[in-house]
């Protein structure tokens, strides 16, 4: 199946705080690349992906486009765009680079991703982007069997955490922001402004156990060891 022109809104204007670091997660070193370096090298091998688009912190921005001119190949393009204050402002901003090439008609679905899952591997990509071209919408999930309450009762049972890439339709989430931005609406996640202001069906997409994010100093350890593990012939 030929996969539909895609647009990739890369968000990379996180910090360190949590995970011990004095600079952005994303530009700590990773079994040889910056964390951003690998969520570079996948998405710029898809053939699909037309437009990328690269969020950062403002006082980042001279180090992550040294990434980005590192990571990509000849006759590519990636444009750099400040991120808001929140995550939701940060994915407006992104979104609003490619308004044009989504209202031209260029392009059939958008996708975005925390660059601090830098494990998401291209088999992912392409479900999420399959899913919503075909349905409306596609985020990768796993299950959270784990989970207690914290009353003491039964245990959740049936419970998902939401991951990224989330894919939709380009035009219907182009548009869910600009009405989210009208209304002064910040969603939690891509998911949750296309739900609020769409009727668009998402596919849940099983996610690998090896799309983790960092946020903790024990998930750099733990992603230094899959990305050796995956990468060794």
């Amino acid at each position: 199946m030929t996969l539909p022109r895609t647009g990739v809104v890369l968000l990379a204007g996180g910090s360190g705080s949590r995970v011990g670091a004095a600079t952005n997660k994303v530009l700590l070193p990773l079994a040889g690349l910056p964390v951003l370096g690998w969520s570079m090298r996948t998405i710029t091998g898809l053939a699909y992906v037309e437009r990328l688009v690269v969020v950062h912190r403002e006082q980042d921005r001279a180090a992550v486009e040294q990434v980005v001119l590192d990571r990509l190949p000849e006759g590519r393009e990636a444009v750099l765009v400040a991120g808001g204050e929140t995550r939701h402002g940060s994915e407006w901003r992104g979104l609003a680079a490619l308004r044009g090439a989504v209202e031209a008609g260029d392009l059939d679905v958008v996708a975005l991703h925390d660059a601090a899952r830098p494990l998401a591997d291209a088999a992912l990509f392409d479900a999420t982007v399959r899913a919503a071209h075909e349905h409306g919408g596609g985020i990768p999930v796993r299950p959270q069997p784990g989970l207690l309450r914290r009353d003491g009762g039964p245990r959740v049972r049936d419970l998902v955490g939401v991951q990224t890439p989330q894919a939709f339709r380009a035009g219907a989430l182009v548009e869910a922001y600009a009405r989210a931005e009208s209304d002064g609406f910040a969603g939690t996640d891509t998911a949750s402004c296309v739900a609020r202001y769409t009727d668009l069906p998402i596919r849940a997409v099983p996610a690998p156990a090896t799309n983790l994010k960092i946020t903790y100093p024990e998930d750099v350890a733990l992603a230094e060891r899959l990305v050796t593990a995956l990468t060794t012939p």
